[in-house]
């Protein structure tokens, strides 16, 4: 299994981004990890690590319901930035709505969409498949 040596969560809700941040850390496969709280913040921390030249995540756990930008804006923006390393973005939400789903397939993450809370097996099973 390949470690990865940053990985960024993007959730608002306190109580989720804690277990994801617990189980990240409890899979040991992930050396350094970023949290923000909303889509705006993730988009200019890792805005100011592209244009620093620093490493990038190389995995993102993004919720889609969150204030100030969601998910979609997020990635919406984040996509527009030309980045030469490989990044993957898992959707962790805990929507179930349709709509999210074909949305997700707009931006070929279908496969890449998980319903929180996510449980610490499963997310070892994403991490080993990285």
């Amino acid at each position: 299994m390949k470690k990865i040596n940053l990985a960024c969560i993007i959730e608002d809700d306190p109580v989720h981004q804690m277990l994801t941040q617990k189980y990240v850390k409890l899979t040991g496969l992930v050396d350094n990890l970023i949290v923000c709280k909303n889509g705006k913040e993730a988009y200019n921390s890792l805005n100011a690590l592209i244009t620093a030249g620093e490493p990038v995540p190389e995995l993102i756990l993004l919720d889609l319901n969150m204030p100030v930008w969601d998910g979609w804006q997020f990635l919406e923006e984040f996509l527009k930035i030309p980045i030469e390393q490989k990044i993957t973005i898992f959707i962790l939400t805990s929507s179930i709505n349709e709509d999210d789903f074909i949305k997700a397939e707009m931006y070929n993450l279908s496969s890449n969409y998980l319903i929180k809370p996510i449980k610490l097996q499963e997310l070892n099973t994403v991490l080993s498949e990285i």
